[in-house]
């Protein structure tokens, strides 16, 4: 990719102006609001500087400031996943070679970190159900279990016992074949920074950022569902579904109002962050309060 062809931030932020434009010229065409419906969300993106400047990422710092530099030394190529499990065609696979099987699509979402902040990411990337069918579910399969890198000599954090390494999270397979989870391979039209994650992180948008494991390197479709590196360390606090809810408190956060990185006021926090009408029916007959 040239320099030339990246949209520029300035640009970016205000593309709302663009769409209303191409609206006008091209009518009210089904196909294009299907478009815009499916990859856009209407509010003020973050931007890149704050993106990729505070960053929770302890398998380098507890500073959110400071992994902006200590990510830059993490060597991301070759990377490998290896998928398998309950699966009919497990699969060992570089990432460059997904960047080639799966198009890479626009998926503007807000991040809701438990802690009470949050940011709007114009993410890239694919469907994780793209991944997951290609490898074909068994019948055993209910969940899909996550780990990331393990490499204490370059991600420095891992030297500390501050959480039990590699980091693991998980998924149900319902959760992890909804087309709004996604494997992001990049933002703001660029290459996945290593400070965010790269070279591919999961992103769950109706859930706690902390679901959204970075530096992906296996994923395992398992019958039972897995102890995730946070229900390991504090089971008091954290559980396994990790849904974005005002209604029900962290023990140390409430979790009704957040502030988003760049404003100054708190908003209200959205049930499911926003999604409550696309996944609200996963969890149908759940008790919400009782599954954090």
């Amino acid at each position: 990719m040239n320099g030339s062809d990246i949209t520029k931030e300035s640009i970016y932020l205000h593309r709302r102006k663009f769409i209303a434009a191409a609206v006008s010229l091209l009518g009210t065409s089904s196909a294009f609001n299907k478009v815009l419906a499916a990859n856009t969300l209407d509010e003020q993106l973050t931007s890149l500087h704050d993106i990729t400047h505070y960053n929770n990422y302890y398998e380098f710092s507890t500073n959110k400031e400071a992994i902006a530099i200590l990510a830059q030394d993490l060597a991301i190529t070759p990377w490998e996943i290896t998928i398998g499990g309950e699966v009919e065609k497990p699969l060992v696979i570089d990432v460059s070679q997904l960047l080639n099987d799966f198009q890479s699509k626009r998926f503007v979402y807000p991040l809701r970190c438990v802690e009470g902040w949050s940011m709007v990411i114009p993410w890239q990337g694919f469907q994780l159900q793209q991944l997951l069918e290609k490898v074909k579910p068994t019948a055993n399969a209910k969940y899909v279990k996550f780990n990331s890198l393990f490499r204490p000599s370059e991600m420095i954090g891992q030297r500390r016992n501050v959480l039990e390494w590699p980091y693991v999270e998980g998924l149900r397979l319902d959760e992890a074949m909804h087309p709004l989870t996604i494997l992001a391979t990049g933002l703001y039209d660029k290459p996945l920074p290593k400070q965010n994650g790269a070279p591919l992180r999961l992103v769950v948008p109706w859930k706690y950022g902390f679901k959204s494991i970075k530096a992906i390197t296996s994923i395992e479709l398992t019958a039972e569902m897995p102890t995730t590196s946070w229900m390991k360390s504090s089971p008091s606090e954290y559980g396994f579904y990790a849904n974005v809810n005002p209604t029900v408190a962290h023990p140390r956060w409430s979790q009704r109002r957040e502030v988003r990185i760049g404003e100054l006021k708190k908003r209200k926090t959205k049930m499911f962050n926003g999604f409550e009408n696309q996944v609200a029916d996963l969890y149908k007959g759940m008790d919400l309060e009782a599954n954090f």
